[in-house]
């Protein structure tokens, strides 16, 4: 009998190269294709008289083959492969393409299930390409599990691997889920569940299977999360004593929101504490999120440490340089700049600056992180848009310091019970209010065919003292059938000769950029055609009209970001996505857009045509693979998994009483 640490090469049939196939889709033994669930169901239970068939559906029917498959060459590179079925209430066509070998195993007078798409009305019917399986006489139809698959591996062999994997956890699976938490929330226990999700009987018990272990896979994950909070809040931490933030308030050129009072209280707590912080701020475009990071460095520099700022871009590094300086000179305190591009003696003079202590709060790019930088005595960390940045690089700022506070920000707004979740290691504070005064931007989706106009809308704008983006895709024509920032600056010179138009892209190089912005920022420039490279942090306010070509290929919650370009000024704000011509998808997600500002509500339906895959990214939040709980619908489990085990982790916070689960939780971890 196989165990479930046996590799998938023990089983008959399974060689080096099969092997090597399982392993793309994570099989490498037994216990993997045990946890390998399925991502849908073929339900054969339902059985359709073939005189009741429609065109277009899919329908399973029990019938005999009535005739031998027979085999014709209608064009090189096409066979077909046809014979008849029937049952008591007609006869339809199978036709199978170039499946010959499949098609010659059905027996004339032989009875079978088939299953597939119907084809054609009356005599002219055909089941395209059915699937079939033999039937024993008074034999029903039942419920067969569809797996995920990778080329050369086949629904058959997951069957009978997943068949062995079945087998060898039969009475050897204990269930790590505490008692009480299935009483409670009613899942069968994991014996059950197992069999009942790769081998349902009806949907309903593949239904509560998955239930079982879409809980069990978001309670692991939060009881790991909150383990790794627990162990950090057990270590000691930098105190800041000094917790006045009265002259940093005055010192701001605006009044601060409520939401923004809050979260500056919550992490200035935080850093009183004695526990090392780690605290994410989200919130909507324009909620002021780096007001929070400003207060974090101005608690840190007043408690005799130094404070770092990381951001993705070069031009948002400088912006913030730039708007926070005023602040930082206005308390007394020393603010340097730091990016790649500058000069080796400018480097070489911030790098001293920085290792002696002279410099109190640096703002910087990637090079914060470089070798040749040392902190005197680095107490706190932001890092600005966090999702821009990989695992390793978050955590290699941090070992600049000794245990320094962590502030991360991100403009990607997601449902609170979701980011608890995803960043459940972290403290959570969200900033839910907009600077007063800020108008929505009005916003539109439209075809080629509006094309004209808006370069009259354009045009009008600019005459009214206005500014626009134009956001291109690609910087150079490529094969995609869209619209380059090149190509699309030279055709609005032609559209507009009377107009000042830039362009702005990531290849050029970091000087040519910050001239770029500079000139627009001043004025000087009338339309800034550019790559998503203004997508982030971006700030003038007197650009109130941006023009997205072929919206349909960004994202969601980017097409927000870029909105967030505009809107800043008093001036009324528009924004135009190029793309609702590209079909009845892309008409639906831009439409959502058009309903509505509320990133948070934008992110959730980006999340739920996306995926938690693309629309994160596993490089940056660093979490364990989730097989099958899905984060777009599954919240309110996930709450309730979220709060079982804070719960739990309260009262055993080392897990001693639950071995299993403690032992299921590492294994969830060292993956």
């Amino acid at each position: 009998m196989p165990a479930l640490q046996d590799s998938t090469r023990s089983l008959p049939g399974i060689g080096p190269k099969k092997a090597a196939l399982l392993e793309k889709l994570g099989l490498r033994t037994l216990q993997d294709a045990l946890e390998l669930y399925p991502r849908d169901y073929d339900d054969r239970t339902h059985i359709t008289p073939i005189a009741a068939l429609q065109e277009g559906e899919r329908a399973c029917v029990r019938a005999i083959v009535g005739s031998t498959p027979e085999l014709r060459r209608i064009r090189r590179g096409m066979e077909l492969t046809k014979c008849t079925i029937f049952d008591e209430s007609g006869s339809i066509g199978v036709t199978y393409f170039n499946n010959r070998y499949y098609a010659a195993l059905l027996r004339e007078g032989q009875e079978y299930l088939f299953c597939g798409a119907v084809q054609g009305r009356g005599r002219g019917r055909q089941l395209i390409s059915p699937d079939y399986e033999k039937l024993s006489p008074g034999a029903c139809g039942h419920i067969v599990p569809i797996y995920p698959l990778t080329a050369g591996i086949t629904q058959r062999m997951l069957l009978q691997l997943t068949e062995a994997a079945l087998n060898a956890a039969e009475g050897k699976y204990p269930d790590f889920l505490p008692g009480h938490l299935l009483a409670q929330y009613g899942l069968p226990p994991l014996q059950n569940a197992l069999r009942s999700i790769h081998r349902p009987e009806t949907m309903e018990e593949a239904a509560a299977a998955r239930r079982r272990m879409v809980f069990e896979e978001l309670f692991l994950l939060c009881c790991g999360l909150q383990r790794m909070k627990g162990k950090r809040l057990e270590q000691p931490g930098l105190r800041f004593e000094k917790i006045d933030l009265d002259s940093f308030w005055q010192a701001l050129p605006f009044p601060p929101t409520g939401a923004q009072q809050r979260a500056v209280s919550e992490l200035a707590a935080d850093c009183a504490g004695g526990h090392p912080m780690r605290r994410l701020v989200q919130g909507d475009v324009g909620s002021g999120k780096t007001v929070t990071a400003a207060a974090l460095c101005v608690l840190a520099a007043q408690n005799g440490f130094q404070a770092a700022l990381m951001a993705p871009t070069e031009i948002l590094a400088a912006q913030h340089a730039q708007s926070l300086a005023p602040v930082f000179r206005a308390l007394g305190l020393s603010c340097v700049l730091l990016t790649g591009a500058m000069g080796t003696a400018e480097k070489r003079a911030k790098h001293a600056a920085i290792a002696s202590g002279e410099a109190q709060i640096i703002i910087g790019t990637h090079a914060l992180i470089q070798k040749g930088v040392a902190f005197s005595r680095l107490g706190a960390v932001v890092v600005d848009e966090q999702h821009r940045f990989g695992v390793k690089q978050r955590t290699a700022l941090r070992q600049k310091g000794e245990m320094p506070h962590v502030l991360v920000m991100s403009a990607t707004p997601i449902p609170r019970t979701l980011a608890l979740i995803l960043y459940g290691d972290l403290d959570v504070s969200v900033l839910d209010e907009l600077p007063p005064g800020r108008q929505p931007v009005q916003t539109f989706a439209v075809g080629e065919r509006m094309r004209q106009r808006i370069y009259q809308f354009m045009e009008k704008q600019i005459l009214d003292g206005g500014q626009v983006y134009v956001v291109c895709p690609l910087v150079e024509e490529g094969e995609l059938p869209l619209k380059s920032a090149e190509q699309h600056a030279q055709a609005l010179r032609q559209v507009l000769p009377h107009r000042r138009v830039a362009l702005l892209h990531g290849r050029m190089k970091p000087p040519e950029k910050d001239a770029v912005m500079t000139e627009f920022a001043a004025g000087q420039t009338d339309i800034l055609v550019a790559t998503t490279v203004i997508e982030v942090g971006v700030n003038v306010p007197n650009a109130n009209l941006m023009v997205v070509e072929d919206g349909d290929r960004f994202g969601l919650s980017q097409l927000h970001q870029l909105r967030g370009r505009v809107g800043r000024g008093k001036k009324q704000s528009y924004c135009i996505f190029f793309g609702k011509d590209k079909g009845e998808k892309a008409r639906a997600r831009l439409k959502i857009l058009c309903g509505t500002n509320d990133g948070f509500e934008i992110a959730r339906a980006d999340l739920a045509q996306r995926g938690p895959g693309d629309f994160f990214g596993q490089r940056q939040h660093g979490l364990p693979v989730l097989h099958v709980a899905n984060l777009a619908s599954d919240l309110a489990l996930m709450q309730s998994a979220r709060e079982e085990a804070e719960r739990l982790l309260a009262q055993d916070p080392s897990l001693s009483r639950y071995p299993a689960l403690r032992e299921r939780v590492n294994r969830m971890f060292s993956e």
